[in-house]
């Protein structure tokens, strides 16, 4: 019974892939479209800096913003802070 389980699942597994791969073999043409204009290609410099250090930048700014503007280090406990305890109580004998 488990072989029949994993060679359905093999064949399904197969079976998507084949269709993925079918359906997205227009994406690999090499012919261009019409109205086709691809840009110049970005170094690796530009490719760094645009998919690695603008989102850790942006990261760093949106966390330094919230940690600056924090209040909830302002609250204080007003409850127990007012409390005082005094140890000098005595037990008495019955």
């Amino acid at each position: 019974m488990d072989k029949k389980n994993a060679l359905r699942a093999g064949a399904l597994a197969a079976g998507t892939t084949l269709m993925m791969l079918l359906m997205s073999s227009p994406a690999l043409a090499l012919a261009r479209d019409d109205g086709d204009d691809p840009g110049p290609g970005l170094s690796v410099i530009q490719t760094l800096g645009l998919y690695v250090l603008a989102p850790v930048a942006l990261f760093v700014v949106i966390a330094g913003l919230v940690m600056a503007l924090d209040k909830s280090h302002k609250k204080k406990d007003t409850t127990s802070s007012n409390i005082t305890a005094k140890g000098d109580a005595q037990a008495t004998k019955a």
